[in-house]
């Protein structure tokens, strides 16, 4: 198999992960990020193994990537992205990480500036690898969960996998 099949051929790669909402305000009935992310996975044949509204303190977020890490492919975090004092899920997720993708974050601001103009500079976006497992943190927005599902880790997801377990 050439590098090019090698490519495709993991992309379609069907990966458990887990979904986490940051928020002190959401509920399962109005978590609309949640639900959106947990969907379009599905619907590329990925499997959501746990699901799970989180309040937005570092402790937590650190303890629900500590519950399940082991137990997946990779972790998904929504809200608590954004520069409000409250919004710690990049700090809280950040120290764990052996290695970042800075180009998610950047990639994900520029196809935000496209949409949303200037604002984009306030979206904080995260992507890296920690023990293994790919840990993504997202913005509380839906527009933004489709977004970044969409343009960049639907398309990579499998990839990810397959570099990280060469």
């Amino acid at each position: 198999m050439g590098a090019d099949e090698h490519h495709r051929h993991s992309a379609h790669a069907h990966l458990r992960i887990a979904v986490f909402t940051a928020s002190d305000t959401r509920t399962p009935e109005t978590d609309e990020s949640g639900r959106l992310i947990k969907e379009m996975l599905q619907n590329a044949g990925h499997t959501v193994v746990h699901y799970e509204i989180l309040p937005d303190s570092p402790e937590r977020i650190r303890r629900a990537v500590a519950d399940n890490l082991a137990a997946v492919d990779g972790l998904i975090f929504t809200g608590g992205t954004g520069i409000a004092p409250r919004d710690s899920t990049i700090e809280a997720l950040r120290p764990l990480l052996s290695k970042e993708l800075d180009g998610f974050g950047e990639l994900f601001r520029m196809l935000s500036y496209q949409e949303i103009g200037s604002a984009a500079m306030m979206s904080r976006a995260l992507a890296g690898i920690s023990h293994g497992k790919i840990v993504v943190a997202l913005p509380g927005s839906p527009t933004a969960c489709r977004l970044a599902l969409d343009k960049l880790l639907l398309p990579e997801l499998g990839h990810m996998h397959s570099l990280i377990n060469s």
